[in-house]
């Protein structure tokens, strides 16, 4: 399928290249003027790929998302760019909700138990830059399901690899910056990072270490503190 934008109801449509087109029907436009300027990461946890399309197409499901990238790496789009899929639900980042109308969701074939495989992830780094570039989002507007819904999801989990997106500036890198552990510098420093205020402050931990930390167990420490930092 061929990239660029063609007219559609009055918006510019956009389609990445090398993708399989499998439209779903539940989408619907962006509110009050968005644009993408996040990317929103899951895992599937379905036993197929061709599975989850099936349910991301079910008009009886009402969820979708952008993209699906298979363990073989194949790269499907369900909904087009610039219109607002149904992946993200309740949940806020940098203080702000309705994450549908201001991200762009991609689904990663995956159970949230395994590693992901190198075609998927190598086709995840092919498909970053273009959307990346298409709607101006920065490294740092790329997040995980778990970090805009703390505690009502995980995805894409502890297996996910956030450290090789970082190295080629596809995601934020975690910060460098050692300081002593103190709960209220933490909570202000992952705010500042997008963390919404309303977390617990065990749950914010949990949710912070899952992105940077990934297996990191006990109280509150120095090596928290450091990812954080900005």
């Amino acid at each position: 399928m061929g990239s660029g934008a063609v007219s559609g109801g009055g918006w510019q449509l956009t389609r990445a290249p090398d993708t399989i087109w499998h439209p779903s029907p539940n989408f619907g436009p962006r509110r009050d003027g968005l644009q993408p300027d996040l990317i929103v990461l899951h895992y599937t946890a379905m036993h197929s790929a061709d599975a989850a399309i099936a349910r991301l197409c079910d008009p009886d499901c009402e969820v979708s998302a952008h993209y699906l990238i298979g363990a073989v790496g194949s790269i499907t789009q369900m909904v087009d760019e610039a219109m607002r899929a149904w992946h993200a639900g309740a949940g806020e980042w940098q203080g702000r909700g309705d994450i549908n109308s201001r991200s762009i969701g991609i689904e990663l074939d995956n159970d949230g138990a395994s590693p992901f495989t190198a075609a998927l992830m190598d086709a995840l780094e092919r498909l970053l830059p273009g959307i990346m570039t298409r709607w101006a989002i920065p490294a740092s507007g790329i997040i995980g399901h778990s970090d805009m819904a703390p505690g009502r999801k995980a995805d894409p989990g502890c297996k996910f690899d956030w450290q090789r997106l970082a190295r080629q500036g596809l995601a934020a890198p975690a910060g460098t910056k050692t300081s002593p552990p103190e709960m209220n510098l933490f909570r202000k420093a992952a705010q500042r990072i997008g963390y919404g205020p309303d977390i617990s402050d065990d749950l914010l931990l949990e949710t912070v270490r899952l992105r940077f930390r990934p297996g990191a167990a006990g109280p509150l420490c120095a090596d928290d503190m450091r990812v954080v930092s900005g």
